[in-house]
């Protein structure tokens, strides 16, 4: 990757990231301060603490009003007219949702305002502190002692900004204006099918840096050349001039001084022998540690290859059959939105007992649990970016946002052996805006990160007229590494049977993922295979399924719909549905379906 590649990516990072600051690399395991626990809040529908009365944003007049909340006005003496109190409010956990945590929030969408308080004092003379939210849904402004630090749009990305000089030793506020109203030029738009949770979804830290600290770095093999690690390191410092970094891998034997130039920025291009590659049996991770002169990032980082030769797909030159699941990002253990480590371990080891050796994350990016215990377990991860359905493809604002969140997603777990896949969209309409959109989406990914593989959920269609042939009809079949689809055949499309006259005709010469197939089931309720909701008919649909998709040419793996039935609004059917969608092979409380043991025995004998 070339200097100049990478200073446009960090203009553009920080550019159209409104306002934040460039994304601080491993966070993950870097030493923070947690602001998790309880926050007070104010629900705000109206957004009477953003606007006056003239709907002219607070934050943008020179002296706003004392009723902005973001201030945490007190009244100065008893005459004093103020119209809220962050102090005398009820408390949302955070990380969390506000909608399972509160009834009169369930289907709440708008403004939610955050206060936390907290002490600070520096470990050191010069040091620098950031504030840093894992993921907050969906529009965040941030404020500090009175200040705003900055937007973010996006919500299942992180984003930081710094406080050095706005933080004080005691009594600081930290106030936080989430608004997740669905939007017609928002990424994802207003139609979806899984539920739209608002809040601070993830964890919040402050990260303390040093005054020169290691900001960035990308340490993965050489696509082109398996005995080579290839890479950057960015360093932020306040002071100009090169920077001396020490790049220690003591599993290999790698003890080597860099030089940054004067912008911070260090090549690392190293030649490796008896590399032990990272893999789904043997998923080893290398200690990684960077110096500069007054810190060490550590991380551990696996190196494998993943490319395509043809319909193969080749992990370490070798190839590999994808045996997958979709996942969305909710918890198994509680109410709501997943974000826990515990969250992602139960949701990992049952892909693990269902014969996974990979997972699709659907239909955004989920928290870096996921795929940092994916790597420890050994799992391919497939991330997607939330270009969803019918996105406003001639907006560029909107194409704008959809980068952004791909690039957030990408700096953060571009150093992640397990993830090989960077889907671009789900099941969008072919016209021509979209393919512009995609398209340019695609070329940024590859441009940003070349040593993973290009994606899309695609749909399926008649070829020349006939249904009982399917193919893709797609021009952005051209353009992806994987030609990956999702199809309903005996469930949106007929009756399971159905399967038995489907044949399919792919004229691309690459690997075949089917992205999606699945029913509904209602777990527990039993009866005939021809009765829909009921576990018997969800079987016989995977027992269907599972001998047509055999019978694809190319086909390279799959990843049914869906491991755990999870909450859509959509999903309104009294007495089966409730809210939920029922595609999962295990409910919301935990319970397996029959289906879950029929893709089970089909992988473990694959």
């Amino acid at each position: 990757m070339s200097k100049q590649f990478l200073l446009l990516a960090l203009m553009i990072c920080v550019s159209s990231s409104y306002g934040q600051d460039h994304l601080l690399q491993n966070v993950y395991n870097r030493t923070t301060i947690s602001l998790n626990g309880d926050w007070k809040y104010i629900v705000d529908p109206y957004e009477n603490g953003y606007y006056n009365y003239r709907y002219e944003p607070f934050d943008q007049q020179p002296t706003p009003w004392a009723s902005a909340f973001f201030l945490n006005s007190k009244p100065k003496d008893a005459s004093d007219l103020l119209e809220y109190d962050f102090d005398k409010m009820d408390n949302l956990k955070v990380p969390g949702d506000w909608n399972t945590q509160k009834e009169s929030l369930y289907y709440y969408e708008g403004t939610v305002w955050y206060k936390q308080s907290f002490d600070f004092d520096f470990s050191a003379e010069g040091n620098r502190l950031f504030v840093y939210f894992e993921a907050a849904n969906y529009q965040a402004e941030v404020y500090l002692n009175g200040s705003k630090l900055g937007t973010h749009t996006g919500g299942f990305t992180p984003f930081n900004f710094e406080v050095t000089d706005i933080v004080k030793a005691q009594d600081n506020f930290l106030i936080v204006k989430i608004d997740n109203k669905r939007l017609k030029d928002g990424v994802p738009t207003l139609n979806t099918d899984w539920w739209n949770y608002g809040g601070i979804t993830r964890d919040v830290k402050l990260v303390e840096t040093a005054a020169t600290f290691v900001a960035d770095y990308f340490i993965q093999l050489d696509p082109q050349d398996t005995k080579k690690i290839k890479g950057y390191v960015q360093v932020n410092s306040k002071d100009t001039g090169a920077q001396k970094l020490q790049l220690k891998l003591p599993g290999l034997g790698i003890d080597q001084q860099l030089t940054s130039d004067q912008d911070g920025y260090a090549a690392v291009d190293l030649s490796v022998e008896d590399i032990r590659y990272w893999s789904l049996d043997d998923p080893f991770l290398y200690d990684v540690a960077i110096e500069t002169a007054q810190e060490t990032v550590k991380d551990q980082i696996g190196f494998r290859s993943i490319r395509t030769e043809g319909t193969q797909i080749m992990l370490n030159d070798q190839p590999v059959y994808l045996k997958g699941i979709s996942i969305h990002e909710e918890s198994p253990l509680r109410d709501g939105r997943g974000y826990s480590k515990e969250d992602a371990t139960q949701l990992l080891e049952w892909a693990k007992e269902l014969g996974c050796n990979y997972v699709r994350l659907a239909h955004y990016p989920h928290n870096e649990h996921m795929v940092r215990l994916a790597d420890q377990m050994g799992i391919l991860v497939w991330e997607e970016n939330p270009v969803y359905w019918t996105i406003s493809w001639d907006n560029e604002s909107t194409y704008q946002n959809a980068e952004t969140q791909l690039s957030e997603l990408i700096a953060r777990d571009k150093n992640r052996a397990s993830v090989i896949i960077w889907s671009m969209a789900n099941e969008t309409p072919n016209v021509p805006a979209r393919n512009v959109f995609l398209n340019k989406l695609a070329a940024y990914a590859r441009a940003k990160d070349n040593t993973r593989l290009i994606s899309a959920a695609l749909e399926q269609k008649n070829y020349q007229g006939d249904p009982t042939i399917r193919t893709i009809d797609d021009p952005f079949a051209e353009v992806v590494d994987i030609l990956s689809f999702n199809q309903y055949i005996g469930w949106y499309d007929g009756l399971p049977e159905k399967c038995k006259t489907i044949t399919w005709k792919i004229e691309e010469d690459k690997p075949v993922l089917i992205s999606e197939f699945g029913a509904g089931a209602k777990q527990g309720l039993h009866g005939s295979k021809e009765e829909r909701w009921t576990e018997e008919f969800q079987e016989n649909l995977y027992v269907e399924t599972l001998q047509m998709i055999d019978k694809i040419d190319k086909i390279q793996g799959f990843s049914p719909w869906i491991l755990v039935d999870f909450r859509s609004p959509r999903r309104v059917l009294p007495e089966i549905q409730d809210g939920w969608n029922r595609k999962g092979l295990i409910s919301e409380e935990g319970e397996k379906k029959k289906a879950f043991f029929i893709l089970q025995a089909f992988y473990n004998n694959k």
